[in-house]
Formats: C-alpha cells, sequence, structure tokens
C-alpha cells in the first residue's frame, strides 16, 4: 500500500501486510536514518501492535510525526482490509459455544 503523509517531512510510506504483519516499510523523505530503523524495528510485527506503539506520536511542535503515520496508514489499511475469524468451541455434551478469541488482520 502507499500513503500519502500529512503534515510531516516525509512524503509518503509504503508497506506490505501479508497475515496481519507489516512488511517492507519504506519512508520518502523525512529523517532518513531513523525512518529505515522504525521500519526495521516494526518488520515482521502485527499491524495492530504497531498501531497499539505509534500512534499519537509527536515530532516537536507537530501533532502528528512520521511514526502516527505509520499507525495512520496501517488503520486505513486494515479499515479497508479488515478481515476476521473466530474461534469457536462447541462442547456437544453441555451444548454449550464459546468464542475463544476474535482476531482481526
Amino acid at each position: 500500500m502507499t500513503y500519502k503523509t500529512k503534515g510531516t517531512c516525509s512524503q509518503m510510506i509504503e508497506f506490505e501486510i501479508t497475515d496481519g504483519k507489516v512488511h517492507n516499510v519504506k519512508f520518502t523523505g523525512g529523517c532518513n536514518g531513523n525512518l529505515k530503523g522504525i521500519g526495521q524495528l516494526v518488520e515482521g510485527m502485527d499491524a495492530e501492535e504497531v498501531i497499539k506503539r505509534l500512534e499519537g506520536t509527536t515530532c516537536g511542535f507537530k501533532s502528528t510525526s512520521c511514526p502516527d503515520q505509520l499507525a495512520a496508514a496501517l488503520k486505513e489499511y486494515l479499515k479497508d482490509n479488515l478481515r476476521y475469524f473466530e474461534v469457536v468451541i462447541y462442547t456437544w455434551y453441555t451444548s454449550d459455544i464459546q468464542v475463544v478469541y476474535t482476531r482481526f488482520y
């Protein structure tokens, strides 16, 4: 996905998501070394975890930052591509149905 950033020195973020994991994050513009480092740090992380960690990060006097914009990009991707699955356990002898967890990716 390609995301045009808003309010930061970087102009664009490119990334891929496979099975809910973030891969190949590349920023255009901005602080080259720092942004390469962010890309390496989030490589293979769950997209929801990246959002949780980076959302709300500011840069100087700005209300956003490149990490915050990455979180925004990932949220937009998930909103547009959201799928989910549930693990359901059915106990036949008590006729109980229990949702063990729901996972979005």
